[in-house]
């Protein structure tokens, strides 16, 4: 089992921290993700046989929340939709 901590950019709250964890909690191999807003980042262990940090970093920039230093205007607003799903799913 892999353990790596990923620096990412726009975490704001809850409802962001709730869809990083399901939606990287569903990529095959991983076994826990732990996104926390006060640091920015999202701690993840997963089996490096079946997906790669790459992988990971990828569908992190998809919910919205890229790597440190690769945020855009794109990035944030694909995060404010991320964190809005989060926060009508009721997990805040």
């Amino acid at each position: 089992m892999t353990h790596h901590i990923f620096e990412v950019e726009n975490i704001k709250c809850g409802g962001c921290m709730s869809t990083i964890r399901k939606s990287i909690e569903g990529l095959t191999g991983v076994q826990q993700a732990t996104p926390d807003n006060e640091n920015g980042t999202v701690t993840v262990d997963f089996d490096d046989t079946l997906v790669s940090t790459d992988q990971i970093a990828l569908q992190l920039a998809k919910l919205g929340y890229p790597l440190k230093g690769q945020n855009g205007i794109t990035e944030k607003a694909k995060s404010y939709v991320s964190c809005m799903i989060g926060r009508i799913n009721g997990d805040q």
